[in-house]
């Protein structure tokens, strides 16, 4: 049997995301800061933000961009990066967000598959970005650095050039419950990243199933080191922090020293993050050494959050911690612990931090036995049996690009998603991910499919076979990737050399961190690898 949300349904209106997150916002919120860039402490407006986004608009639409085309974003935090974002949504155009640690073979990679005819970029990025536009023949004036030194001097128009065309922003025509606002791209299970269909529909969907059990306001200060190119970080950082006329302290990357002292003199009252940066909060004692006392609520996604941790950083920090899950193909929320840690469900209790929290508003879940079907129905006491863990609402994408077969094997015919995460649930409906059911590893966050890696370490003249699996870190507490190789006869490979070969040809946080060498990978008569025997051996 499915379960319902215990929070009441929330109205969601048929509009664009532009329109929901812009379209009736008050006259006294446009001066209000929406983003300040921490590093030069610069201040964007919500009047400034709008006006720019329609400028940005505008110029892509001037350039032929707009309905049907697709068009490649690839840069980290900045409000440079919210403008060009909502600018190339306002345009009626789809975004493919492309991660900043991705290398030029990478990048063209996703442009390709996602029939990307522009890419929007930063001056650091841009060799790499110029690299991939070149092998798929794209117009040097189809390269947007942002920061650039502009198009005469580069080939490159840059975002000044752009918003000072002052070309108003088109009038587009489409549906929102069919129209693609974003394209990112996911793992899923194993295979190789496929482009996710996330339409207007979904991402407003999502932004109003999660804003009533955020509890943000617009007067909060909501530090953003997630990176928005991530759809945690698009979804629950920016366009919710948006909607609820907040200001986000923006940073482009992780730094300790920098993300407490933004806290500290920006007086930043909510935090999102991953469980790494839980790790710091609790451990490292630079933390001691500035004023926190600002932050009322951190909330914790990506990967799951160990209570122990959770805890020790409530009471180091003294603010209340939560965490979430989801997956890019929910927009991503699926299930949160509310801001008040669930007290309005449980009667005055906090949910278990190592709980998930409930199903959103207007969605259903329902626990499925993996290896006979059945459906696992709530305890009257304790926690259920374990069950594979499935998602109905309007959150749930349109489906993978181009790949029909991956589609269906994820949503049924009922509409619900198969996440592949096992959970448990107690009698309230609060779910508890229990282990996953696939096999994508999670580095920091990021999806790092072991099928990827294993095909490039076999391409290796020295490697006879490998597979690649997760494990714990004992000095971290991470999940990292471990490689066993079983050599070529005659060679003397060592691990460090597996390693550096690995690193020269992948993102950074692809890279296999350990190496085991074994005589015989295990498989299934089918010839499948069986990770699960690989994970005994660690």
């Amino acid at each position: 049997m499915s379960f319902a949300s215990p929070h009441p349904e929330v109205s969601i209106p048929d509009s664009s995301v532009y329109d929901y997150l812009f379209g009736g916002i008050e006259e006294s919120d446009l001066d209000r800061p929406a983003l300040i860039d921490a590093k030069p402490g610069t201040t964007t407006t919500y009047r400034d933000l709008i006006a720019r986004i329609d400028l940005f608009a505008g110029a892509l639409a001037a350039r032929g961009i707009g309905v049907g085309d697709v068009v490649g974003l690839l840069s980290p935090n900045s409000s440079a990066f919210a403008i060009a974002f909502h600018g190339i949504l306002r345009s009626g155009a789809t975004a493919t967000t492309i991660n900043a640690l991705f290398t030029p073979n990478d990048i063209a990679k996703q442009l390709t598959d996602a029939k990307a005819t522009m890419l929007v970029t930063v001056g650091a990025l841009a060799p790499g970005a110029k690299e991939a536009i070149d092998k798929l023949g794209i117009a040097a004036d189809h390269l947007i650095v942002l920061d650039g030194e502009g198009l005469e001097a580069t080939g490159h128009p840059n975002a000044a050039e752009l918003l000072g065309e002052g070309n108003a922003a088109p009038e587009v025509s489409f549906d929102p419950s069919t129209h693609l606002a974003v394209l990112p791209y996911s793992s899923g299970t194993t295979a190789n990243p496929k482009g996710v269909m996330l339409t207007h529909r979904n991402l407003v969907s999502n932004v109003c199933q999660i804003r009533p059990l955020q509890g943000m306001q617009a007067d909060d200060g909501i530090l953003a080191i997630l990176p928005f190119f991530h759809i945690y970080g698009m979804t629950v950082l920016l366009n919710a922090a948006l909607h609820a006329r907040a200001h986000l302290v923006v940073m482009p990357r992780f730094d300790l020293t920098e993300f407490l002292e933004n806290i500290q003199n920006y007086k930043c009252s909510y935090g999102f993050i991953a469980p790494p940066v839980a790790v710091a909060l609790a451990k490292h004692p630079l933390v001691d050494q500035y004023d926190l006392s600002s932050i009322h609520t951190i909330m914790s996604g990506a990967a799951p959050l160990d209570a122990e941790l959770g805890h020790a950083v409530e009471k180091r920090i003294g603010c209340r911690m939560v965490q979430g899950y989801g997956m890019s193909e929910l927009s991503p929320v699926s299930h949160v612990i509310p801001f008040d840690g669930g007290q309005s469900i449980l009667g005055g209790e906090n949910a278990k931090l190592s709980s998930s929290g409930w199903t959103l508003p207007n969605s259903e879940s329902k626990l499925v036995d993996p290896a006979t079907g059945d459906e696992i129905g709530l305890p009257t006491e304790g926690l259920s049996e374990t069950g594979e863990l499935w998602f109905r609402g309007p959150n749930v994408m349109a489906g993978y690009l181009n790949n029909d077969a991956a589609t269906a094997e994820t949503i049924d015919s009922d509409g619900f998603l198969h996440t592949g995460d096992l959970a448990q649930v107690d009698p309230t409906g609060c779910v508890f991910i229990v282990d996953r059911l696939k096999e994508l590893i999670k580095y920091k966050g990021y999806q790092v499919p072991p099928a990827e890696l294993e095909a490039l370490l076999l391409s290796h003249p020295d490697i006879a076979d490998a597979a690649v699996v997760g494990v714990i870190d004992s000095e971290s507490g991470e999940e990292i990737p471990k490689a066993f190789v079983v050599k070529q006869s005659g060679t003397d490979i060592t691990a460090e050399a597996v390693m550096e070969f690995v690193a020269g040809k992948v993102a950074p946080y692809k890279k296999v961190r350990q190496v085991e060498f074994i005589e015989e990978i295990p498989k299934s008569a089918a010839g499948k690898i069986l990770r699960k025997d690989l994970r005994t051996k660690v």
